[in-house]
């Protein structure tokens, strides 16, 4: 089915048949004029407008971007369920090379296939889109937050949600005491795991670094000289792995490996698959579901929305801590893995929203 768009150069595709997948609408954008080939997908809005960053990446095949999106999407409305905020889930997915392909006149386009969703879906940065592209974005569409205009970079609040699930994490296996004295190995010490080392540290935790750079690593014990840093910690002596950089670094192999016994970070899809939950329950290992964990930065820019003030915000993201232990209570209880438990909250705080027609 092809839609008419508000400006002449503008056409969307939409199918019935990929809208029916669990998702309430995909999008199929393309502007001949400027090149852009993208798609937007809005999983679930009934908590509230979907928020989803943009990501620009040269898949390859549109098949693999639908894949992708349908994905991405999803997750981002579990993990604005899990924070209990009235978002609903979105993302979208530019296909091409940001290096060669981006322009401002693609950014443009796409800013208006955003704006006509009126609403009912705002944009934010993803992998190869940065905050002066959502500017451009921005000269098209209001709907569109994490500019530089905006509340800023969100590596701080992603790491301040981390520490707060941390910290819950932790009283939950060790009693008050939480994470004083207890050694945290920290894998990635980017913007997000940079500023998760320096709140660890400061409540009194030992920590053990990696980092595949070696200037994110040199940056960091500049200025936290009392780190030690390793080749790897998912296996080493810590009491915590805090995975804060690539997915998947959860497997059979590396739960076998893990002296840790209690595990939270900031990556991403941290399983290799829902089974792994099942081995690290196996091995008495807690584990926080990273969409809890890591939902600090959708708070921090969806408070954009509503011009909250900062210390609302900071007092949200903090918020993330109940929700871990509403999670690792229940799981403890009824013997059930974090993430078939975290699964449940989210389907309890959707279920209580009104129930909204799909779109067809």
């Amino acid at each position: 089915m092809t839609l008419t768009a508000p400006s002449a150069e503008l056409v969307f595709e939409r199918s019935d048949e990929l809208s029916t997948a669990g998702h309430e609408q995909v999008v199929f954008c393309r502007d001949e004029a400027s090149g852009l080939r993208a798609i937007i997908a809005l999983h679930d809005t009934r908590l509230g407008p979907a928020l989803g960053g943009t990501r620009f990446f040269p898949y390859a095949s549109e098949s693999a971007a639908l894949t992708d999106v349908l994905r991405l999407s999803q997750g981002m409305t579990h993990k604005a369920a899990a924070a209990g905020i009235a978002l609903g889930g979105g993302k979208a997915v530019i296909i091409g090379d940001p290096a060669s392909a981006k322009t401002p006149e693609l950014l443009r386009a796409y800013g208006r296939f955003v704006d006509s969703l009126s609403g009912r879906y705002y944009t934010a940065a993803d992998v190869g889109t940065t905050a002066e592209d959502l500017d451009v974005v921005a000269t098209t569409t209001s709907y569109v937050v994490g500019t530089n205009s905006g509340s800023g970079d969100s590596g701080f609040s992603t790491a301040y949600g981390v520490f707060s699930a941390l910290r819950a994490a932790a009283e939950h296996r060790w009693g008050a005491e939480g994470l004083r004295g207890r050694t945290v190995g920290v894998e990635g010490v980017g913007k997000v795991g940079a500023h998760l080392v320096a709140l660890l540290l400061g409540e009194g935790a030992a920590v053990t670094v990696t980092d595949p750079s070696a200037a994110s690593v040199a940056r960091l014990v500049a200025k936290h000289s009392e780190v030690t840093v390793r080749s790897s910690v998912v296996d080493a002596p810590v009491d915590v792995y805090a995975p804060c950089a690539l997915g998947a670094t959860l497997t059979p192999a590396s739960v076998a490996g893990l002296r840790a016994e209690v595990v939270c970070g900031a990556a991403n899809n941290q399983l290799l698959d829902s089974s792994v939950a099942t081995l690290l329950q196996a091995r008495d290992i807690t584990w926080v579901p990273d969409y809890v964990a890591n939902a600090g930065g959708l708070i921090q820019v969806g408070g954009e929305i509503w011009s909250r003030p900062a210390d609302q915000v900071r007092a949200e993201i903090g918020a993330i801590a109940g929700t871990v232990r509403t999670i690792l209570d229940r799981s403890t209880a009824g013997g059930r893995t974090p993430l078939d438990v975290a699964a449940e909250v989210v389907a309890e705080r959707l279920a209580s929203a009104p129930a909204k027609e799909v779109l067809r």
